[in-house]
C-alpha cells in the first residue's frame, strides 16, 4: 500500500465499500458524539468523511488532532445509511472506519476559519495566504484560472499560434505606465526595466519571420491597484499576427474569446455570433451612447446629445456650457418620475462624486400634449412645448419616466453620463443577467491634447497604425485623426486593448515628432525596433486580452484578488513574504546605490513602529 493514499478524498463511492483505504489530507471539519467521533478529510480533490468509535486505539488522538492539521489514516469503506447520506459530496454515500492514525503535521490555532466562507478581514487573508487558498471557493478560483489558461492555450495552438518567451529584464520605454526599474550591478548608474508588457519584442518577432505568436505572459507596472487591476503584475494572453488588417485580428480572438467564456461561463451565454462577429461601435459612439469606451450592454439605458434642446433656452447655466462649445447629455431614467425627492438628491450627490456641478433632471409624468404640466422638476419653466416634445423623442422617454442631465466639455460631460448611467443601471436592477456582452470599440483617436502639459499626446498607443497613413499625420489636425487600435470589452470590463502597428520608420518619426519627441529620442528608447523596421517589417497586429480580468469575469467576482493565487494589497505590498523590503548595505553597494535621506528615515520609522508593535 503507498505510504500516503490509494485513492484521493473525492474518489471513494459505493462501489467501493468493503475496501481498506488509505487515505492523507487536512482535518477539515469534526463532529464529537461523546462515543462517536465524525471528522471531515479534506485534500486538494474533495472530502471524505470519517468515523471512529471511542473503542479505537487512536479515538483519543483524533479526538485532540486540530483542524488543518495533517493526517494519514487507513480504514475500511462502509455505506452510509440512507437518512446520514450526503448527497451534496460525490463522496456522500460512504464514510471510513479508522484502523489506524499518523499526525503527519500539527497545526497551530489558526488565524482564519479555513472551513468556512464567511468573510475575513483582507490584511489577516493576505498574511496567510496558504490559509486563505484552501478555503474552498477561493481555491476553486485558482483552479478555474488554471484550466481558463490551459483552455486558452489549446485554442490559441489550434489556430496556428506558436508560443515563445520573451525577455522580463528589459529596457524603459515612454508613454505607458510607471516602469519597476531594476539596478544593474556590472553597469553603474544603469537599469533595467520589467516589461509593462512584451509589445517591442512581439513586434520584432513578427519582422524576424515568425508569422503568428502567443504568449501568457506576465506584466510589471508601478501602478496603483483597484477592483478589476492588480498592483505590481499581471497577465496576458499576448498575441501578434504578421500581414493582417484589423478583420484579421478580430477573426482570430472571437472564437477563442467566445469559447473560453462559453466553456467556463457556468451556463450564462454568449450571444454574440461568430458568423457575424462581436458587435462593434466607435469610440465616438461608445462615448456618445455611454458615456464610456467600456461600455456595459447588458444595460440598456442609452444617452443621447440634447444639446439642441437647450440652445436658446431661458437656463442660463446650460447656455454658458453651450456658448463655450460645451455638450448637453440626456441620462433617461425609466419608470422613474414618481421616485420621492430623496431620490433625486442621491443622484445628485453621486453626480458631484464625479467631478461635477450638480445633476439637472426633469420627469416626464405624461398626459395630454405636451404642456409644461405633463412634465416635473424645476427645469420644466425654460422649455418651450416644442423644445419639450424634442427632448422626449430625442431621449426616448415614455410617460412615468425621468431625465437626467450632466453638461460641460464634451469628454466631462460623457464621463459623468456614463458614470449615472451605470449607476442607474444597478439601481433600477436594469442589468441583464446570464449574459457575457462582448463588444469591439473601434476607431480611437490617435492623438489627444494634455491639458497639464499644453501639447498633444499619444491618446492610447505610440507604436499604432493611423487611419489615412503619413497623409494624414502631414496634412490633418493631429487631434482628427483616428488609429487602427481597438478595445474589446465584456461586461463593461476591458479585456484588452490592441492595433495594427506602425511599421514604417518615416511614419513612426513623424508620429512621435507630433507628439514631441525627435529622432533621437525614438532612436534611443526604441532603437532595436525602429532598426529592425528598417530592414523590412511586414504589416501586422494583435492584442492582449488580460487573463486575471477573464477569469474575475468567469468566477464572477467582484476583485481581481480573489482570482490571483498570491495577490499584492493597494499599497502593492506583499504581505505573506514581506515584500517590498529593505536592502542591506552590502546589496546597496554592489549595486553603486545610496538611499536619500528621506527613505532611510522612512525607514527607520517603520522599524522603531515594528519594534514597538
Amino acid at each position: 500500500m503507498h505510504a500516503y493514499r490509494t485513492h484521493h478524498c473525492a474518489a471513494l463511492t459505493a462501489s467501493d465499500v468493503g475496501k481498506t483505504v488509505k487515505l492523507s489530507g487536512w482535518v477539515h471539519r469534526k463532529r464529537d458524539h461523546g462515543e462517536l467521533l465524525f471528522i471531515d478529510l479534506r485534500d486538494h480533490y474533495g472530502i471524505t468523511q470519517l468515523v471512529s468509535t471511542s473503542g479505537n486505539t487512536y479515538f483519543q488522538a483524533l479526538t485532540d488532532v486540530k483542524l488543518e492539521s495533517v493526517v494519514t489514516i487507513s480504514g475500511k469503506v462502509v455505506a452510509r445509511s440512507p437518512e446520514t447520506i450526503n448527497k451534496d459530496l460525490p463522496t456522500g454515500a460512504i464514510e471510513v472506519v479508522v484502523e489506524t492514525y499518523h499526525l503527519e503535521s500539527a497545526a497551530e490555532p489558526l488565524p482564519l476559519q479555513v472551513n468556512s466562507d464567511r468573510e475575513q478581514p483582507e490584511e489577516t487573508r493576505l498574511k496567510y495566504r496558504f490559509l486563505d487558498l484552501r478555503r474552498e471557493k477561493l481555491h476553486n478560483n485558482i483552479m478555474l484560472r488554471s484550466k481558463v489558461i490551459a483552455s486558452l492555450r489549446k485554442r490559441m495552438i489550434d489556430q496556428g499560434f506558436n508560443e515563445f518567451q520573451t525577455p522580463i529584464l528589459t529596457a524603459s520605454s515612454p508613454e505607458g505606465a510607471r516602469d519597476y526599474l531594476v539596478p544593474s550591478r556590472i553597469h553603474p548608474g544603469k537599469f533595467y526595466a520589467l516589461p509593462q508588457a512584451p509589445q517591442q519584442f512581439k513586434q520584432l518577432l513578427m519582422v524576424s519571420g515568425f508569422d503568428r505568436y502567443f504568449q501568457i505572459a506576465p506584466c510589471f507596472r508601478d501602478e496603483d491597484g483597484r477592483a478589476d487591476r492588480s498592483p505590481g503584475e499581471f497577465y496576458q494572453l499576448d498575441i501578434e499576427m504578421s500581414f493582417v488588417t484589423q478583420e484579421d485580428v478580430f477573426a482570430a480572438i472571437e472564437p477563442v474569446l467566445h469559447g473560453v467564456f462559453t466553456e467556463f461561463g457556468d451556463k450564462k451565454v454568449v450571444p454574440a455570433s461568430l458568423d457575424k462577429g462581436f458587435p462593434r461601435i466607435t469610440y465616438k459612439e461608445a462615448m456618445l451612447k455611454y458615456g464610456s469606451d467600456k461600455p456595459d450592454l447588458r444595460n440598456p439605458l442609452i444617452i443621447s446629445d440634447v444639446t439642441s434642446v437647450w440652445d436658446g433656452s431661458g437656463f442660463g447655466i446650460f447656455n454658458k456650457v453651450i456658448e463655450a462649445y460645451g455638450f448637453i447629455r440626456a441620462i433617461p431614467a425609466p419608470g422613474c418620475a414618481d421616485k420621492p425627492r430623496s431620490f433625486f438628491d442621491n443622484m445628485i450627490e453621486f453626480a458631484k462624486l464625479q467631478g461635477a456641478q450638480g445633476l439637472a433632471y426633469i420627469t416626464y409624468k405624461g398626459g395630454a400634449g405636451m404642456t409644461p404640466e405633463s412634465f416635473g422638476g424645476p427645469l420644466v419653466k425654460f422649455l418651450s412645448p416644442e423644445a419639450l416634445a424634442k427632448l422626449v423623442t430625442t431621449a426616448g422617454l415614455k410617460e412615468g419616466d425621468a431625465v437626467f442631465f450632466s453638461s460641460g466639455a464634451e469628454l466631462a460631460a460623457a464621463k459623468v453620463a456614463g458614470a449615472v448611467r451605470t449607476h442607474l443601471g444597478n439601481e433600477l436592477g436594469l442589468l441583464e443577467q446570464g449574459v457575457f456582452k462582448f463588444l469591439w470599440v473601434i476607431d480611437f483617436p490617435y492623438f489627444e491634447y494634455d491639458e497639464d502639459e499644453k501639447k498633444v499626446i499619444f491618446s492610447h498607443n505610440p507604436f499604432s497604425m493611423p487611419q489615412g497613413g503619413m497623409d494624414a499625420l502631414i496634412n490633418k489636425n493631429p487631434l482628427d485623426i483616428l488609429a487602427y487600435q481597438y478595445d474589446i470589452v465584456c461586461n463593461g470590463v476591458e479585456l484588452s486593448s490592441g492595433a495594427i502597428r506602425n511599421h514604417k520608420p518615416d511614419m513612426m518619426y513623424k508620429a512621435f515628432e507630433i507628439a514631441g519627441y525627435g529622432p533621437e529620442v525614438v532612436d534611443t528608447r526604441f532603437g532595436g525596433m525602429i532598426t529592425a523596421f528598417k530592414f523590412g517589417a511586414p504589416p501586422h497586429g494583435g492584442l492582449a486580452p488580460g487573463v486575471d480580468r477573464m477569469v474575475m469575469l468567469l468566477a464572477n467576482e467582484p476583485n481581481i484578488r480573489e482570482v490571483t493565487a498570491f495577490p499584492m494589497n493597494q499599497k502593492a505590498e506583499d504581505l505573506l513574504m514581506q515584500a517590498p523590503a529593505p536592502a542591506d548595505d552590502k546589496q546597496l553597494r554592489e549595486l553603486h546605490l545610496q538611499l536619500s535621506p528621506k527613505a532611510k528615515a522612512l525607514l527607520a520609522e517603520e522599524t522603531q513602529k515594528a519594534n514597538v508593535a
